[in-house]
């Protein structure tokens, strides 16, 4: 008996927000450690916008938008994309790729929070636990000597902890502001502005700009996963997933990620994973389920 054709596809969709967003931890890791942050940042999202466009017009969608709505795209762009990841691919060159996908997937507790502080909605019992076990969690992964007393790694630590907020903010701003109906245009403009603001602060602040063809094999092919697969493909499944199965299930992808990044991490950075920081995951990562379990809510995951 023949599969679906339907069912094939979401299992694809899934294998691609799981796999892919948890290996683009790995994938920036990879390409940080030879080029300057800001400038690999807006290379990602310049030329993956232009795919994104190309796309867009062959399959004919309409890509004119409103002032309002473009506006509010450079700003959800600058939020999860200038701010939320070119700074989160800084803070990797001074923390592991696992560490940082581990302290990235507080976003859901940041999101409940904030939802807290702006609409004053009651915050449920299990997300009361669930935020009280991210604390936990957070203490443990971050209160280990090996991680603390390594050189300027508190200060990545910091800078992940804003670009968690700035992504947590973004997502609340996204769901009130006045965006074009497809999700697919607005990535494109969110890309293509993010990548413009990315290159004039990177050469505001004299990051040396080093040809993709000087790069090593390894960059350079890190750099075209990140774009094809991190910046288009898993996007677009993310976006296909919305459409086609419930959020709690789609939202299943912020347990996974951590898990893909730590296992990456380890076994081609070599990595270290000790078993403080695996405990440190079981907590953090049940925090997270226990308010995802009763609220559902659905995060803008473009830090990945």
């Amino acid at each position: 008996m023949s599969v679906p054709r339907k069912t094939i596809l979401i299992l694809l969709a899934f294998i691609a927000i799981y796999v892919i967003w948890g290996s683009t931890y790995l994938l920036n890791k990879i390409v940080v450690t030879e080029v300057a942050p800001l400038y690999l940042a807006s290379i990602r999202f310049t030329v993956a916008s232009i795919l994104m466009f190309s796309i867009a017009k062959a399959m004919k969608l309409q890509l004119a938008i409103s002032k309002q709505q473009f506006l509010n795209n450079v700003f959800a762009g600058f939020l999860f994309l200038v701010y939320g990841n070119g700074m989160f691919v800084w803070a990797l060159k001074y923390v592991d790729s696992g560490f940082g996908a581990l302290e990235a997937s507080i976003q859901p507790l940041m999101v409940l929070v904030m939802m807290r502080m702006v609409d004053g909605k009651k915050i449920q019992r299990k997300s009361i636990i669930g935020i009280a076990l991210g604390v936990i969690g957070m203490y443990l992964l971050v209160s280990q000597d090996q991680i603390v007393f390594q050189e300027h790694s508190l200060i990545g630590i910091i800078m992940i902890f804003t670009c968690v907020i700035s992504w947590s903010w973004g997502s609340l701003f996204v769901a009130r502001a006045e965006l074009a109906p497809n999700y697919f245009v607005n990535t494109a403009y969110q890309m293509l502005s993010s990548g413009i603001l990315l290159s004039i602060i990177s050469l505001s602040l004299g990051e040396v700009w080093l040809s993709p063809v000087h790069w090593s094999p390894s960059a350079q092919g890190s750099m075209v996963l990140l774009i094809i697969f991190g910046s288009v493909i898993a996007f677009t499944a993310f976006n296909y997933l919305l459409k086609e199965v419930s959020t709690e299930k789609v939202s299943t992808s912020a347990y996974v990620n951590p898990v893909i990044a730590l296992i990456l991490g380890w076994y081609i950075l070599d990595e270290q994973i000790t078993e403080q920081s695996i405990v440190a995951a079981i907590i953090l990562l049940t925090g997270v389920y226990f308010i995802n379990s009763k609220r559902i809510i659905r995060p803008r995951l473009y830090g990945r």
